[in-house]
């Protein structure tokens, strides 16, 4: 009697997390409306499908640490995704690193997390770190998206141009993340100078990768550069975000998903 084949597991989805909410709409406009069920939970609509012919979950993280760690827990908990990535734009603090650049994280870390003299400046307490690493894999595959979108003529249209984006580059390194929104050149010099291998800095990521990290979750992010976090942080913000970020996120998640 031969035994009969065990039944494959589940293919468990992929979640695509979006700081904002004109990513999230680039990405549900690159597929069919009638292949997303919507699902509200904990005051977020989570949009369950596919795209690219692959199972996902697209949800809006929300603003902030706390945002992004409950996103990560309800995606783990309630949806039981298999990887997530998030995306979204953040302040370019390397001196390489130009508005419109690529940056994805190896390495995250919460700026802002300060319980000393108990614990090491940066350290989460009780955990013995401060820095939370991205899955190699993950953010390989991305990597590799990443160069193929800019290896095009135009990377990201004509739009770019006009806000002062030429030739993007990919950088790969540390993110930092904290509760505060980084816009002015001395509290931008002063990040450089504690944290000098720091390429990027946002509001969400580090928070997204300790919650990823318990919850024993792979998970990668993607940043696309905005502006220099210092006094002119503000300037064409959400042009750029509509015209340029948005598109050139979901132009990248849809090519590494049709690779995949």
């Amino acid at each position: 009697m031969t035994r009969s084949a065990l039944p494959s597991p589940p293919i468990r989805p992929l979640a695509i997390v979006s700081a904002m909410h004109q990513e999230l709409a680039a990405l549900l406009a690159r597929g069919h409306q009638a292949d997303f069920e919507r699902q509200t939970h904990a005051g977020r609509d989570f949009w369950v499908g596919t795209l690219s012919g692959r199972s996902v979950v697209l949800v809006l993280c929300g603003i902030g640490k706390v945002a992004a760690a409950i996103t990560a827990t309800l995606l783990a908990e309630r949806f039981g995704v298999g990887a997530l990535v998030f995306t979204g734009v953040a302040g370019g603090l390397g001196a390489d690193v130009k508005v419109g650049d690529l940056v994805l994280a190896d390495d995250l870390l919460q700026h802002d997390m300060d319980a000393s003299p108990l614990f090491p400046r940066f350290e989460v307490p009780l955990t013995g770190r401060s820095r939370f690493p991205a899955d190699a894999a993950l953010t390989q595959a991305l990597a590799q998206a990443c160069t193929a979108a800019l290896a095009r003529r135009e990377p990201y249209g004509p739009a770019a141009a006009a806000l002062g984006v030429t030739r993007p580059a990919l950088h790969r390194g540390l993110i930092i993340s904290g509760d505060r929104f980084v816009s002015a050149a001395a509290e931008c010099q002063a990040l450089c100078e504690t944290l000098p291998e720091a390429l990027a800095v946002e509001m969400e990521g580090a928070a997204l990768a300790q919650a990823c990290h318990d919850l024993g979750l792979p998970f990668a992010v993607l940043r696309i550069i905005s502006d220099r976090a210092d006094d002119s942080a503000s300037v064409d913000f959400i042009r750029f975000i509509d015209e340029v970020a948005a598109q050139a996120s979901a132009a990248i998640i849809e090519g590494w998903l049709s690779a995949g």
